[in-house]
């Protein structure tokens, strides 16, 4: 369907109707995000114990999180250009379908004690992450722009009730899965399939008009052209804008730093003694950190600037590596790491992908907006599968020095868009 079929529906929402219609969205937005977001986070709570216990070796372990990042990272662009020629809605409908059906294939994999199967079911298993994190952009596709990091926070912060919620689903969905012949770790992935496929209907009933259609028949001066909307219009947008090359810095250092952490703190707790039960208590913790003050990075970066956020979230992750990184048998003081590494991660996603929105013209946004996510995820998933071999070739701490190493450039980076 061409753009100008496109356009009559989208055309027909009036003026005085436009703050409905945005508030409207934006519940259908974070009602997806709740059920994404407790998918997720059920089954990724345990994706690396799964990983250790279906390979046999520790060394394996972060792949299987990586493979969810690469996942990600790898269905960002189609997904951007599947949005972009048809809209915000099938993209994210499509998304989910893939996340349940790598949720299903994991199950299998485990199963059968396949490896290979599992990494491959995880990369599916990321589609519904993918989904999550473009919902924040089309909560940003109708409002202003002095308000777009709160309506991209907002949406962010919805995931906080399933995230936190999944990590403590994950023991009793593993023990309820036990009964079908499915390995205990391997039952949250079960659970995240029916999930991800009620997120599934959702989107497809009740995200109308499309958000991103109709933000773009409010703006008939844009350029309408399939080339002024490409992946390659988008990649040039952001090459041509030194903010929007710090917004892609910003979220794939966040995101990479977070993740190489974050993947490996169970398996460390583990060797400290805790049990599935605390450590999907820890990750609870680290999630509320990531998205619950979300909002709170929002209105921060509406009011004082992407900037400041930014340098925000260098010392809010720097301070988690020193922490979690010296915690030892100190559950607590990794407990306060993860939760420092969710809320750095939240500052620096929000102001970042609020940068790039600002940074980029209209009709190339989803596809910089793809980009992003490509940028941000490929980065994590090599650094989620270094964090596996660090661990078990040095320790989970020198795995937070790493970490922290890579805040240097990024502040670097900041510090001279700000002076320019």
């Amino acid at each position: 369907m061409s753009t100008t079929e496109k356009r009559p529906a989208a055309a027909s929402v009036a003026p005085h109707a436009m703050a409905a219609l945005r508030r409207r969205i934006s519940v259908v937005l974070i009602a997806s995000q709740i059920l994404g977001g407790l998918g997720v986070a059920t089954g990724i709570a345990l994706a690396a114990v799964l990983a250790q216990q279906v390979s046999g070796t520790e060394a394996l372990a972060g792949l299987a999180p990586t493979a969810t990042v690469a996942g990600t990272a790898l269905l960002s662009v189609p997904l951007a250009a599947l949005m972009t020629a048809r809209g915000r809605r099938p993209g994210l409908v499509l998304a989910y379908l893939i996340g349940a059906l790598g949720a299903g294939v994991v199950v299998a994999a485990a199963v059968m004690g396949s490896f290979p199967l599992l990494l491959v079911g995880m990369a599916g298993f990321g589609a519904a992450s993918s989904a999550n994190l473009q919902a924040r952009f089309a909560a940003a596709d109708l409002v202003e722009p002095q308000r777009r990091a709160r309506a991209i926070a907002n949406v962010v912060w919805a995931t906080t009730i399933g995230a936190v919620l999944g990590p403590n689903i994950a023991a009793p969905a593993g023990a309820g899965a036990s009964g079908l012949g499915i390995p205990a770790a391997a039952g949250p992935f079960l659970w995240a399939a029916g999930v991800f496929l009620v997120a599934a209907v959702l989107v497809l009933v009740l995200l109308r008009p499309d958000p991103l259609l109709t933000a773009r028949a409010l703006s008939p001066d844009d350029e309408q052209s399939a080339e002024g909307r490409s992946i390659r219009a988008g990649i040039a947008a952001v090459r041509a804008s030194p903010r929007a090359r710090l917004a892609l810095a910003t979220v794939a250092v966040s995101h990479t730093a977070m993740v190489a952490v974050m993947s490996m703190t169970p398996v460390d707790l583990g060797h400290h003694g805790a049990s599935i039960d605390l450590i999907g208590l820890v990750i609870s913790v680290h999630i509320a950190g990531m998205y619950g003050f979300s909002p709170v990075m929002g209105r921060l970066s509406d009011r004082f600037g992407r900037l400041s956020v930014i340098g925000l979230s260098v010392g809010l992750l720097a301070c988690a590596a020193l922490l979690a990184g010296t915690a030892g048998g100190s559950h607590g003081q990794s407990a306060a790491g993860l939760f420092l590494l969710g809320l750095g991660w939240s500052a620096g996603l929000v102001s970042g992908s609020a940068l790039l929105t600002d940074s980029v013209p209209g009709p190339a946004r989803a596809a910089a907006q793809g980009l992003s996510d490509l940028t941000m995820n490929t980065a994590a998933g090599l650094g989620g599968a270094a964090a596996g071999l660090v661990v078990a070739q040095a320790s989970y701490g020198w795995l937070n020095l790493i970490a922290a190493g890579l805040l240097l450039p990024l502040a670097a980076l900041a510090l001279f868009t700000r002076a320019r």
